[in-house]
């Protein structure tokens, strides 16, 4: 529905109250014009004896079947109201045989229009309105209950059936009207709007009855025997379908709004008077803010009236005594008309804060407005309340001098306001409004903190506010005595639940940001709806609700504003002092193993695949820690730095890649052999080489201007580039933990039989000290890295930067310093070089062990090898000799 019309149903409370005790001028307004040429009109408030019904146009009366009615406020004047649960009551306006009315077919080219306003009590489905059967027959029928209905015409000479849906809503006062034409169909227009319709109908074989009687409140067939309860006002015909604009015509005069009047007629001047002036059409133009000026001249032309409307709405209402059940019905025909407002699309997203802001202030006024007109009891109070798509509501009216020791509301649930009865002076009738609205809330999205009266909340201007509760309202007249100072009593007290999305929650547990919780209300002292904390002080609560104390009434919400955590210059200096000195240690102790492995690449056991996979493993770091020290040098933006951040991803996405194949290979040879050594280094090549430079050119291909333009000559972390290194990262971390677990307890399990066999009882300690030497080569400690950006813990952090910038320390310190085999290959390096520097070169040298396990006789010197060793026994050897 366009929004032009859905701001219809919004004024349908004004009028409502405004024709209250008032009678609209005939032909004053455009829409009476159309029902002047209406075929027959039952006002239903002319009722002779409460029997017999007058057609005013057609001069056709009905008469009342049963004695089960009252007149009631109808939505134009006097209304009637059937209660056919209590026995047969319905109205019956003649017999139509032959005509228009009970045969469509007989309309011509013209159509028929049916309109009547209808105040639903339904807990069944029935018949509320019916003309030439009840299924399928000539004629029409209405059929619903309060989750829904439909309207259908049928003929019976083709044997065609129209049908639309129709929602019918709760028990206020709701205007249908529906059009049958054999070009158009059927077309159904709820409250002015059209709603559905059913342009071509389908065929049906069911003939139904022919009864051609009229009737409201039943069935057509007289054995029905179901009747409906609810009430009805306005029953109209014309034996022609009307226009959108003529229907919309007719609606709005029959409320009494005036969206037309030919010609304006002049404004007097201003007149100070505290009653609003008689009349529908007598509407002054408000007077706005400078805000809602700029939005409505932003909006389109469809929905230029709402701020006009927002503002005059309470302006509008009549000042007299409204009776209870009258109240009722108009709050709940109001509440209605401000969700269909609020869920039109013709609202503008970026500016629907402040239509929002506008809609609370005066769903506020116009239930201040209510409550002051309740009709009174002289010794008790008087109380309405219910529930709505809105909020939740509470009207109370108590008369001078009532008892209250306290007062709450809503009275149960976790989300109430409270005042304490010594609040209450009680030397006058008080009125009490409380609203708890339900969706308001996320209306809000970001609030900037310059656009609030919070103080604390300015210090991170950065950083917008969101809306964490739902608003709750309560206003009292006259004003309760509350204490001026927050530290003393009485005051007002709010609890609010967070109603918090799961980005929202995400952030507030996130220990990296800081969160900010602020009791606020909006302040419309400036006519346009602003945060301000002024007189609120948040007294308790948690992350799940807040606990506030106020010295004021308003509608109070609780403000959430994220604020991401600084580290101080201190820990930075601290961060930065380890990376630099874990860098340096680490590029030394990188160095040295790269050189060990090369002296000793001639000794068997240093030949196969473990050593070379821990080779590039040790080079891709050392060149990445290398490139780290020197980007620091280069300021972002720059090509260097540029270039820079490209060869830090490549080497440290390389170095991930060896990490994989080092769990890969480590997988292979203890938890499942599979193949040979020959067969899987060119696949182990591709991964640690190949992969990362895919993943770099995907990278630069698709975003190369993520690369060193932020704070430092890395990825950006903003635009989502970063996730070319992390997701990779991610994935070898996984890998490599669910394979360090397989092979623990591979490793846990030997030591258990060794036990039971040689009575070696250090399984435990064995078991402890294979996961840290493999730690390193596996990468499993830049889990603190993620932990460390997820939590932004500072013993994370410390962590992180100890194990990451050691990492090739570590490599040095577990495979090649304390590693058996290495020591032992030196060792065996050592003694050649001290004979070849003897000159001693005939001498029989004791044959190294591993010579001997690949089969070298004494006194034969080993043939070089392939680098790739094809030695079974050194594959399969577990890379744990130092432990």
């Amino acid at each position: 529905m366009e929004l032009s019309f859905r701001i219809h149903l919004l004024t349908a409370f004004v009028s409502c109250v405004k024709v209250y005790g008032q009678v609209v001028q005939p032909f004053k307004h455009p829409g009476l014009q159309v029902l002047a040429t209406a075929s027959h009109y039952w006002p239903l408030d002319a009722v002779d004896g409460i029997h017999e019904l007058w057609d005013q146009i057609g001069n056709r009366p009905g008469h009342i079947n049963g004695s089960n009615i009252n007149i009631v406020e109808g939505m134009v004047n006097k209304g009637i109201f059937l209660n056919g649960d209590n026995g047969g009551t319905f109205l019956h306006f003649g017999n139509y045989e032959n005509s228009c009315i009970s045969d469509p077919t007989l309309c011509g080219p013209e159509g028929i229009t049916f309109s009547f306003f209808w105040k639903n009590h339904e807990a069944q489905s029935r018949f509320a309105i019916a003309s030439g059967g009840k299924i399928v027959s000539n004629g029409f029928s209405v059929y619903a209950n309060p989750y829904g209905g439909y309207v259908e015409f049928y003929t019976r000479g083709n044997n065609k059936r129209w049908k639309a849906n129709i929602s019918i809503p709760g028990p206020f006062w709701t205007h249908v009207l529906f059009t049958w034409t054999q070009n158009d169909g059927l077309k159904i227009y709820i409250n002015g709007t059209f709603s559905i319709g059913d342009p071509f109908g389908s065929m049906s074989e069911n003939y139904g009855d022919l009864y051609p009687d009229l009737v409201i409140g039943t069935g057509n067939d007289k054995a029905y025997g179901h009747y409906v309860t609810g009430a009805f006002d306005e029953f109209i015909i014309w034996e022609r379908a009307l226009s959108p604009k003529e229907i919309l015509l007719y609606y709005s005069a029959a409320i009494g709004y005036a969206m037309v009047s030919p010609p304006t007629p002049s404004v007097p001047e201003e007149v100070p008077s505290t009653a609003p002036t008689p009349g529908a059409t007598e509407v002054s133009p408000p007077v706005v803010g400078s805000k809602r000026e700029e939005l409505q001249s932003s909006l389109d032309r469809g929905s230029m009236p709402m701020l006009g409307l927002l503002d005059a709405l309470p302006r509008n209402l009549p000042n007299r005594t409204i009776p209870h059940d009258t109240a009722n019905n108009l709050t709940q025909t109001f509440l209605k008309s401000v969700e269909e407002v609020l869920s039109s699309p013709g609202i503008p997203e970026q500016q629907s804060t402040l239509v929002v802001s506008g809609l609370i202030e005066t769903v506020d006024r116009v239930m201040e407005r209510m409550v002051t007109n309740l009709e009174p009891s002289a010794n008790s109070l008087i109380s309405l309340g219910g529930t709505s798509f809105v909020a939740d509501y509470s009207l109370m009216k108590l008369p001078q001098n009532y008892n209250l020791s306290h007062y709450r509301f809503p009275t149960l649930g976790k989300n109430y306001i409270s005042v304490p009865g010594e609040a209450f002076t009680m030397q006058s009738q008080t009125t009490i409004v409380g609203l708890f609205y339900h969706n308001m809330h996320s209306y809000y999205k970001e609030i900037s903190p310059a656009k609030t009266r919070i103080n604390e909340a300015t210090d991170f201007k950065d950083h917008n506010i969101q809306v964490a509760s739902c608003l709750i309202s309560l206003k009292v007249e006259p004003s309760p005595a509350l204490s001026v100072n927050l530290s003393g009593a009485p005051l007002i007290k709010i609890v609010l639940t967070h109603v918090l999305s799961k980005d929202q929650q995400d952030q507030a547990l996130n220990q990296s940001n800081k969160v900010f919780l602020y009791c606020a209300f909006l302040d419309y002292s400036s006519k346009e709806g602003v945060w301000s904390n002024q007189g609120c002080v948040r007294s308790g609560g948690n992350l799940t609700y807040s606990v506030c104390l106020c010295n004021h009434l308003t509608n109070f919400a609780i403000l959430m504003q994220v604020v991401p955590v600084q580290l101080t210059n201190a820990h930075r200096m601290a961060l930065s002092t380890i990376g630099y000195v874990g860098c340096s240690i680490s590029i030394f102790c990188l160095a040295i193993t790269l050189v060990t492995f090369a002296i000793l690449s001639s000794v068997s056991t240093i030949r196969n695949q473990r050593y070379h996979i821990h080779a590039n493993l040790s080079f891709a770091i050392l060149v990445a820690e290398i490139l780290l020290l020197i980007s620091s040098r280069f300021d972002p933006g720059t090509l260097p730095c540029k270039v820079m951040a490209i060869l830090l991803h490549f080497f440290f996405l390389s170095a991930f890649a060896w990490m994989l194949v080092e769990g890969l290979h480590l997988y292979s040879m203890v938890v499942k052999v599979f193949g040979s050594e020959g067969s899987k280094h060119l696949y182990y090549y591709g991964i640690g080489w190949g992969s990362p430079l895919v993943i770099c050119v995907v990278s630069i291909t698709s975003s190369l201007n993520s690369y060193g333009e932020a704070d430092n000559c890395w990825l950006s972390l903003t635009n989502g580039a970063i996730w070319a290194f992390v997701a990779p990262a991610l994935f070898v971390i996984a890998v490599n933990i669910g394979i360090l677990i397989s092979v623990t307890r591979i490793i846990s399990r030997i030591s258990a039989e060794n036990y039971k066999v040689h009575g070696d009882a250090n399984a435990v300690k064995l078991t402890a000290k294979a996961v840290a030497v493999l730690l390193p080569i596996l990468g499993i400690s830049w889990i603190f890295g993620v932990l460390a950006v997820n939590t932004h813990s500072l013993p994370f952090l410390y962590i992180f930067a100890v194990f990451n910038s050691l990492q090739g320390f570590f490599v040095f310190l577990f495979h090649c310093l304390l590693n058996s085999e290495v020591r032992a290959a030196f060792k065996h390096k050592t003694k050649v070089w001290s004979l070849t520097s003897s000159s001693i070169r005939n001498i029989n040298v004791k044959p190294f062990n591993s010579d001997i396990m690949n089969g070298n006789k004494e006194g034969v010197t080993p043939t070089k090898m392939n680098t790739w060793d094809k030695s079974t026994n050194s594959a399969n050897r577990i890379d744990l000799s130092a432990v």
